[in-house]
């Protein structure tokens, strides 16, 4: 029996293989401009949807196939009453529609791209055409990506089940309302969510008993970790991508050579240097214990010198701009290290951050808030002097990307001692101080939110602390103020909390 495919698709891959297995199959083929020619071209036999419809394309090819010809052949059930119609009209039944869509995610994310433009790649015809064929499912096949050509030609020579029609109806329903929401983002559609795509199965996510999936944002080409460039190395895992995502934002808020050590999403060795590899020697120094198993992120490329510092460690994750021959020729003898090339990674103040809650989502902007000089504010009898007020704003960087309750130790722009996670703001001073040892004589403290009590900074001024930020704000500031004055520590605040959950 004769059947009709419509054909009208903006990606050409493969298509001439799928239509001669289509003209084997038995089927006619209609098809619009450009997949006309191509057609034509590629010498595959079809008719133009205009000498079906009687009626040309028209507004620069904006209106080529919503015509009552077109939809009543793709609507049409498979009743005596609905054939009639067709018959009555001279309508051809339409069995299988194979369209993909205008790229406008490829458009709107080119650089500069022209709002005109954007708005020309707005597919109307092609929505409209999956849509009808999607609904009317237990007669149409729906066809929507390459990929999909070949599994779709096999099973259409032994029969295509309802089961495996619904199963493409839905996941064309899932693109086309994910197509209508990159739109209205991109219009300014106010309070909507990123659109994402499927890009993978991962082994399994924080534990082996949980399933766990990776989506991708949809038209996002930026320097991001999910398109990373993966250069050496296993499967990335679910906690290693939580954890490299992490670690990644750390070093870019540093204009110096930086690099930072993350374990179970918390830093625990943050150092900024004259070069990379000195910044790394020195991060990796600053706790010898936490780093085995972490994961490296480094905000200057990956050169020899550091390759031959990570060669005889045990790391996860290596993610940096990019990755000198010389190093990957050391660190891809070691199969097991992911070697993740980022490009030119910047803090997009625009991000969002999502928690998933029961039953719903919180969405936040994701902080990108750097403490400065200008926002310090000297609450002590004694200053800072210039060498503490540099070290008091690492170590602030440092502590708004630990765990609350956050406390980091810094001396010479290097995270000696890092507290995160902890109920009690003292526990986490402590924690932080037993990790910086002796290095905390002299050393700055950063706290991501104020001192409830005065006891964090007198257990820090016992331990030798020379100078504090925080963010103040607290009932009680006095009683800190009053315990940094005795102990002749320096004390500033600086308006800007950095908790995170």
């Amino acid at each position: 029996m004769q059947k009709t495919a419509l054909i009208s698709v903006s990606d050409k891959t493969g298509l001439a293989e799928f239509a001669r297995g289509l003209v084997k199959l038995n089927f006619t083929i209609l098809s619009t401009g450009g997949t006309f020619d191509f057609l034509r071209k590629n010498k595959v036999a079809a008719t133009r949807v205009e000498d079906l419809t009687g009626f040309p394309e028209i507004l620069g090819g904006r209106v080529k196939t919503l015509h009552p010809k077109v939809f009543g052949g793709i609507l049409a059930r498979a009743t005596k009453s609905d054939a009639a119609e067709l018959a009555k009209f001279g309508i051809p039944k339409i069995d299988l529609v194979c369209v993909n869509l205008y790229p406008f995610a490829k458009t709107i994310a080119q650089k500069n791209v022209k709002f005109a433009d954007a708005i020309e790649e707005i597919d109307i015809g092609g929505v409209s055409l999956l849509r009808a064929a999607a609904k009317n499912f237990e007669s149409v096949i729906v066809v929507t990506d390459p990929e999909q050509y070949s599994e779709i030609l096999e099973n259409l020579k032994k029969g295509i089940s309802k089961a495996e029609r619904q199963k493409l109806a839905a996941e064309t329903f899932a693109l086309t309302q994910k197509y209508d929401a990159l739109i209205a983002n991109f219009l300014g559609a106010e309070n909507e969510l990123p659109v994402f795509e499927f890009q993978k199965t991962l082994r399994y996510g924080e534990n082996p008993h949980q399933t766990a999936v990776l989506f991708h944002e949809v038209g996002n080409s930026q320097s991001c970790l999910a398109n990373a460039e993966v250069l050496g190395g296993k499967e990335l895992s679910f906690n290693n991508l939580m954890d490299a995502d992490f670690a990644i934002r750390i070093p870019f808020e540093f204009a110096k050579p930086t690099a930072a050590i993350i374990k179970h999403a918390n830093p625990c060795g943050v150092a900024s240097d004259a070069t990379i590899s000195g910044a790394l020697d020195k991060a990796l120094n600053a706790d010898k214990k936490s780093p085995f198993g972490g994961i490296i992120a480094l905000n200057r490329p990956v050169d020899k010198k550091c390759a031959e510092i990570i060669q005889p460690l045990f790391m996860e994750v290596i993610i940096a701009p990019s990755f000198e021959k010389s190093a990957l020729e050391i660190l891809q003898k070691k199969k097991n290290l992911r070697l993740l090339a980022i490009g030119k990674f910047e803090n997009d103040p625009d991000e969002l951050d999502f928690k998933k809650i029961g039953g719903g989502v919180l969405v936040q902007k994701r902080d990108t808030r750097v403490v400065t000089e200008q926002d310090l504010k000297i609450v002590t009898k004694k200053p800072p002097t210039t060498a503490q007020i540099h070290d008091l704003i690492f170590a602030a960087k440092v502590c708004k990307h630990a765990k609350s309750n956050a406390i980091v130790i810094a001396k010479d722009e290097v995270a000696v001692g890092i507290g995160a996670g902890q109920t009690a703001r003292v526990d986490a001073v402590e924690i932080a101080l037993a990790k910086a040892g002796t290095r905390a004589s002299g050393a700055v403290l950063a706290s991501d939110a104020f001192f409830p009590f005065d006891d964090s900074v007198t257990v820090a001024a016992h331990a030798g602390i020379a100078a504090i930020i925080q963010p103040g704000g607290s009932i009680r500031d006095g009683d800190s103020i009053i315990a940094a004055d005795r102990a002749n520590v320096a004390m500033v605040t600086s308006g800007v909390r950095g908790f995170k959950h």
